[in-house]
């Protein structure tokens, strides 16, 4: 008897009731008038200009190091693998202390996917790309104005694609870079996960920072690894340098075609969203 209500116990405890939440409206006016809507807005300018400050620290950092003008050892610094953790560790980081408040979103990329798969409304989406960029601006600011002469001479941790590569290259790996980016933020906040592995303890913000690393290890050398918008604007903003400026829309468009596409990919075929409401457009009928 016991071992029965036992065996009864573990499978309710391993079947759980889920339904989808319903999409988020295209145009939520009244977010506007609640405080924690604003709080979110904070939450996402002060992470985002922490994550450029540390980061943009860091390349400069590596590059001071490894100056060969000062017979400095190449082989010193953090390195690329040294990089690629800085910023998937801050992400990481920066997540995990703001999901609560802000949905953690950090990168207009991001936002910009979770507003197609209705996650998020038009206003707030908007308002966190605002807020992002001007995070991402004032944490370049520190940086130079803490390090104003190795910044200029170090490249400010401007986004550029590197010589010998197109910028047909730069676009195609920023597109693919984002795309495992918001597809992962899409996998590790799936409600659908969390209901169904309800007992495994999922961090998502774990997965999202090895991401964001991964994607720094295969695209820093092609250039050097935008895939969120507001880290390369905030850079050529304060850097304001020519080539940065030139190649700055590679670092827009690339990020939100990916992010469309993993936003597609996964609401309309992993999750047959379009399926599910046609048919219970046809159950109404």
């Amino acid at each position: 008897m016991a071992k029965e209500v036992e065996v009864t116990e573990q499978i309710e405890f391993s079947v759980k009731d889920y339904h989808d939440p319903p999409p988020v409206p295209l145009v939520d006016s009244e977010e506007l008038i609640k405080w924690s809507f604003y709080r979110a807005l904070i939450a996402e300018f002060i992470a985002t200009l922490l994550f450029l400050y540390i980061t943009v620290l860091t390349v400069i950092g590596y590059k001071s190091q490894t100056d060969p003008t000062k017979n400095a050892d190449q082989c010193g610094g953090v390195g690329i693998l040294g990089i690629a953790w800085a910023f998937g560790g801050m992400i990481f980081i920066l997540v995990y202390c703001t999901a609560g408040i802000s949905g953690g979103h950090i990168n207009p990329a991001v936002t910009f996917g979770l507003f197609l798969g209705r996650k998020v409304s038009l206003i707030r989406a908007v308002l966190y790309i605002i807020a992002q960029c001007l995070g991402a601006i004032c944490g370049v600011g520190l940086v130079k104005g803490f390090q104003r002469a190795f910044y200029d001479r170090y490249g400010g941790g401007a986004n550029e694609v590197a010589s010998g590569y197109s910028k047909g290259t730069a676009l195609g790996a920023e597109i693919i870079g984002t795309f495992v980016l918001v597809y992962t933020v899409f996998s590790a906040t799936d409600p659908k996960r969390n209901a169904r592995d309800s007992h495994v303890p999922v961090l998502a913000p774990l997965p999202i920072g090895f991401a964001v690393f991964m994607v720094h290890l295969a695209t820093i050398p092609i250039t050097g690894t935008g895939i969120n918008p507001a880290r390369s604007f905030g850079a050529a903003v304060i850097y304001n340098n020519k080539k940065a400026w030139d190649d700055q829309w590679i670092f827009w468009v690339g990020p939100f075609i990916g992010a469309a596409i993993a936003a597609f990919y996964h609401q309309f075929v992993l999750r047959a969203a379009a399926i599910k409401a046609l048919g219970s457009f046809r159950s109404s009928a």
